[in-house]
């Protein structure tokens, strides 16, 4: 598909046919998320595959029941390390040998910088590494759009239960929840007529910041994240 395929005919499924998902395919859709733009180059995300039952079953524990985790063939969970500094020095020492920086002086500077980050409060560190996570799981749905794989934003679900569940560290963030399949029969049919999106003219503005009211939009306004 042509990337404007991709990104017009991509559907948030529901429903998903119970054909098998390699694990092959969902690391060449996590080969392609890997390339999306991060804040310094630091990457913070982690990618948690789900593809078994009884680990979909607990997660959907935690997702407040919501049948599609366990529908699909698999489950992604996407966190976000919120430390900036965890990769630093070999994603800087990587733009010294290739020459982006002129001098080791300049990389330690740019360690130092991530190294104040790193002494943010925790709210500002979970903002900072959701930007750029959020990035690579809509990054990851296109690439798996691409392969014929349906696939589900979700932001359902309990935070601290999924943490301790899978018993994830301290010092990261979950994202998102990106159920994964093949799409049932119908279940992404472009053919159907798309949910409304918000028109250019509506939400682009040049020079000054001027929104619509949000009386004026009505029932035009967009749905909420996997809805569509």
């Amino acid at each position: 598909m042509s990337f404007r395929e991709v990104v017009h005919t991509r559907r948030s499924v529901h429903e998903y046919s119970d054909e098998e998902l390699e694990r092959e395919t969902i690391r060449d859709i996590v080969d392609d998320a890997r390339m999306s733009p991060s804040g310094y180059n630091l990457q913070p995300w982690e990618f948690l595959v789900l593809d078994e039952q009884a680990d979909q079953a607990a997660l959907r524990e935690v997702a407040y029941d919501q049948e599609h985790v366990t529908g699909a063939a698999a489950a992604v969970v996407v966190f976000g390390n919120t430390d900036p500094a965890a990769h630093a020095q070999p994603v800087f020492d990587d733009w010294l040998d290739k020459g982006y920086l002129p001098s080791e002086d300049v990389k330690e500077g740019l360690l130092e910088n991530v190294d104040g980050m790193a002494a943010m409060p925790e709210a500002e560190r979970r903002v900072w590494t959701t930007r750029s996570s959020a990035l690579a799981a809509m990054t990851l749905m296109y690439a798996a759009w691409d392969r014929g794989v349906a696939s589900c934003p979700m932001e359902g679900f309990d935070a601290d239960g999924l943490l301790d569940t899978f018993d994830v560290p301290d010092g990261y963030e979950p994202v998102m929840i990106v159920t994964l399949g093949y799409p049932a029969e119908g279940a992404a049919d472009v053919e159907n007529d798309r949910k409304t999106r918000r028109s250019v003219d509506e939400i682009t503005h040049f020079g000054e910041f001027d929104p619509v009211a949000e009386t004026a939009l009505g029932d035009e306004t967009s749905d909420a994240v996997g809805d569509d």
